[in-house]
């Protein structure tokens, strides 16, 4: 009887992880895919902008490789701050502080120029 059961439960429990597992990879695999569609259906914009923070997140460690993930809070012109991530080699370039032109798109950085300005009101 016993046996019964779990001949009969196993499978299915199998499935139900079987079908969690598929339903993660592919909500993965469309959310970027939907984000990297938004962006490159963004225009290439260029701003004025201050870098006002930095901050990097660590994935994973202990028993896995640990990632790094780099973002810089932008603030442009009209005041309002965006944040985006950046690459390891700009995120070092990156000083708090910087003022220049910034561009990307959507979601995604391009690129940070400095002007040599450290002032908003040196900008025109």
């Amino acid at each position: 009887m016993f046996e019964d059961f779990m001949f009969q439960t196993i499978p299915i429990i199998v499935g139900i992880i079987f079908i969690i597992v598929i339903g993660g990879i592919l909500f993965t695999a469309i959310r970027g895919i939907s984000r990297w569609s938004k962006n490159n259906n963004s225009p290439e914009l260029t701003v004025r902008a201050k870098v006002v923070a930095k901050r990097a997140a660590v994935r994973g460690g202990g028993e896995t490789r640990a990632y790094n993930d780099y973002f810089v809070t932008f603030e442009v012109d009209s005041g309002d701050r965006i944040e985006l991530e950046v690459k390891d080699i700009d995120y070092g370039m990156l000083v708090e502080g910087d003022v220049g032109e910034l561009s990307f798109q959507g979601s995604r950085y391009l690129a940070f120029s400095r002007t040599g300005k450290k002032n908003w009101n040196e900008i025109v």
